[in-house]
């Protein structure tokens, strides 16, 4: 079960974040400030062994106790966290890279809204339904 999405921008500051227990929210911003470090070493290293052609899907970035943080950043740099309930064994990985392509997918409609100036907060209902449909969709 997905219990927390975010968007974190180019400069690491969070565009969107969502999470589903709302009185932990705290955690989940932690969990995903602390998992940047994380897509930061993978964007380094992948950039210096495929310049050009970088996969998207970072994968597993950490488990924890409870958790499991998944990354993919986009080619402007934009990164999506999910992070997904540990107990949920039967989401796999091709799971979550749809997951993924669904959010990347969502986002590019956000940029292309010509009322959105790109780097504010993202306060699109539909990004927000589509979002809302993924956590309900990933229990």
């Amino acid at each position: 079960m997905a219990v927390c999405i975010a968007v974190i921008a180019k400069e690491n500051y969070p565009l969107y974040i969502r999470s589903v227990p709302t009185q932990g929210e705290l955690k989940f911003h932690y969990t995903v400030h602390t998992s940047l470090d994380v897509v930061e070493e993978k964007i380094s290293g992948v950039g210096k062994a495929l310049a050009d052609q970088r996969e998207l899907y970072l994968g597993l970035l950490y488990p924890t106790e409870d958790y499991k943080v998944y990354g993919y950043v986009t080619n402007s740099k934009v990164k999506f966290v999910i992070v997904v309930d540990s107990s949920n064994t039967s989401l796999r990985d091709n799971e979550i890279r749809s997951m993924f392509r669904k959010l990347h997918n969502s986002f590019t409609d956000v940029m292309c809204n010509p009322f959105y100036n790109p780097g504010d907060q993202i306060q699109s209902k539909a990004f927000d339904s589509i979002v809302s449909a993924m956590m309900v969709q990933a229990c």
